[in-house]
C-alpha cells in the first residue's frame, strides 16, 4: 500500500470498527484519546479510564518515558484509548490512534498466519521440508528442517551475524539479501532440539518460511500479507512501509532512539545513528528500506484489534487453524535471561503463549531502534491490549504487567 492510499483511508472505517471511537483530540500537553463507550459492569475498575493502568501510563508520558498509543478493547468495544507525544517532532504531528508504529518482531505472527492459510488450502504442509519448496540450501538443512521447525524457532540453524550498519536501497536488494543470507545457514544442532528464538538462526529460519510462502504463491511475501491478511482483516493503516513512505506519510510514527547524551534522534532521518539501548545496540530500522518476515512491519492499535477479531471469527483462518496458530507447542522453562517464568509459558508459532490467572494469553512484542511494541489477546475473556511506542527506552515490561493486572484483576 503506498502513501497516497493510506492518506485516502476513510477515517471513520479506520477508527470506527468494533466500537472504536472515530476521533482523537490533540490539545496542549494532554493525551489524545478516543472517548470509549461506557464500560460494562464486568470491566475491572483498573482497566477503565482514570483507573490504575490509565494513570500509570499517563505518569510515564508526563515524565517523557512514554510516547505512543495504548488501547484496551473488551468484546469488540474500546474501554481505554490514549495517545501521547509526537509522531513526528520535526513536522509537529502528534501521536493518535490512527498512527502506524514499527512493530519490530511483533510482526512475526503474520508470517504464521500466511503459512497456515496455505496449509489450510492444501498448498503446503507443516511437515514439508525446506527442500520441498526451495533450492540452494545445504543438504542437511534441505532434508531435515521442516516448516514447523521454522515457525517454532527450533530449526537448529546458525546463520551469519547481520551487519546492522548496512543501508538498503530497494525492495529488490532486501529480497536478494535475504535469499543469499539464508542459504549461508548451517545446521548447528538437530532440528527440534531447542528454542532458538533469540539467535540469528531463528531469524534466518523465519526468512526461509517467508521465501516458502513466495515460492508457493508466486508473489512477494509483502504482497501476499497485504492482500490476504491486512486487507482481509480491514487493517487499512498497516503495511510493510518503505523508507520513502515512512519519510513522507504523516500517518507513520517516526521512531526516536535514545542516545548516550540523553537526547533522542529520529531513526529514519538519521541513518548514521543507532540505538543505545543494550538489547538492540546500534540498530536503526530506517536502514532496512522495508521490513521482511522477521522485523519492521507497521500497524496501528485499532488494526491489531481488528486482527484479533479476524482470528476469532474465521476471517483469516478457519477455526481449527486459528486454534493451531494460538495453541501451545511445547513449554518454556525460562525467560530470555534464564530467569524462571512467573506464569506457565509455552512456545507457539512465532510467539509466546501464557496462562495468566487461569486464562490463555497470546500475542507478540518487539523492540528496535526507536520503538517498542506489544499486542496481547486474552481469548477466554475477550480482551485485547495494545501498546505501541515510538521510543525505544520505555519500561515495556512494567507497562505490560500493569495491563495484565488491570485486565485480570490480579495484584
Amino acid at each position: 500500500m503506498d502513501a497516497d492510499s493510506v492518506r485516502g483511508v476513510d477515517r471513520r472505517r479506520l477508527l470506527g470498527w468494533g466500537g472504536l471511537a472515530a476521533g482523537a483530540a490533540f490539545v496542549g500537553a494532554r493525551p489524545a484519546h478516543a472517548d470509549p463507550a461506557p464500560p460494562r459492569p464486568d470491566v475491572p475498575p483498573d482497566a477503565r479510564p482514570g483507573g490504575a493502568y490509565d494513570r500509570y501510563v499517563a505518569k510515564l508520558a508526563a515524565e517523557d518515558r512514554f510516547s505512543g498509543v495504548v488501547l484496551l478493547s473488551h468484546r469488540g468495544r474500546t474501554v481505554l484509548s490514549r495517545s501521547y507525544g509526537m509522531a513526528d517532532k520535526e513536522k509537529g504531528i502528534r501521536n493518535h490512534e490512527g498512527v502506524a508504529v514499527n512493530l519490530s518482531s511483533g510482526i512475526q505472527p503474520f508470517l504464521s498466519v500466511a503459512v497456515l492459510q496455505l496449509v489450510q488450502q492444501g498448498k503446503m504442509g507443516l511437515a514439508d521440508t525446506v527442500g520441498a519448496h526451495l533450492t540452494g540450501f545445504a543438504e542437511d538443512v534441505a532434508e531435515q528442517v521442516t516448516v514447523h521447525h521454522l515457525l517454532t524457532t527450533t530449526s537448529g540453524l546458525n546463520a551469519p551475524k547481520l551487519d546492522l550498519q548496512r543501508v538498503f536501497r530497494s525492495k529488490e536488494e532486501v529480497r536478494e539479501f535475504n535469499r543469499r543470507w539464508t542459504r549461508q545457514a548451517e545446521l548447528a544442532v538437530p532440528p527440534g532440539s531447542g528454542d532458538q528464538a533469540h539467535t540469528n538462526g531463528a531469524g534466518a529460519g523465519l526468512a526461509i518460511a517467508a521465501q516458502i510462502v513466495e515460492a508457493v504463491t508466486g508473489t512477494t511475501y509483502w504482497d501476499y500479507v497485504h492482500e490476504h491478511i491486512f486487507q482481509r482483516c480491514g487493517m487499512t493503516g498497516s503495511a510493510f512501509y518503505t523508507r520513502p513512505q515512512w519519510l513522507a506519510d504523516e500517518h507513520i510514527a517516526h521512531s526516536y532512539m535514545r542516545q548516550a547524551d540523553g537526547s533522542r534522534v529520529d531513526a529514519v532521518r538519521n541513518l548514521d545513528k543507532g540505538s543505545m539501548n543494550p538489547p538492540i545496540l546500534g540498530k536503526n530500522p530506517g536502514r532496512a528500506f522495508i521490513g521482511y518476515a522477521t522485523d519492521d512491519g507497521f500497524a496501528t492499535a485499532p488494526d491489531l484489534v481488528r486482527f484479533a477479531h479476524a482470528l476469532r471469527d474465521g476471517t483469516v483462518l478457519d477455526k481449527p487453524f486459528a486454534d493451531l496458530l494460538t495453541g501451545a507447542k511445547f513449554p518454556r522453562a525460562a525467560g530470555r535471561d534464564g530467569s524462571p517464568l512467573a506464569q506457565p509459558s509455552f512456545t507457539g508459532y512465532t510467539g509466546p503463549i501464557k496462562i495468566i490467572d487461569g486464562q490463555w494469553l497470546f500475542g507478540r512484542g518487539g523492540g528496535t531502534g526507536g520503538s517498542s511494541a506489544n499486542w496481547n489477546v486474552y481469548p477466554d475473556t475477550g480482551w485485547v491490549g495494545v501498546v505501541l511506542s515510538n521510543y525505544d527506552d520505555v519500561p515495556i515490561q512494567d507497562i505490560l504487567q500493569q495491563e495484565m493486572r488491570a485486565i485480570t484483576g490480579r495484584h
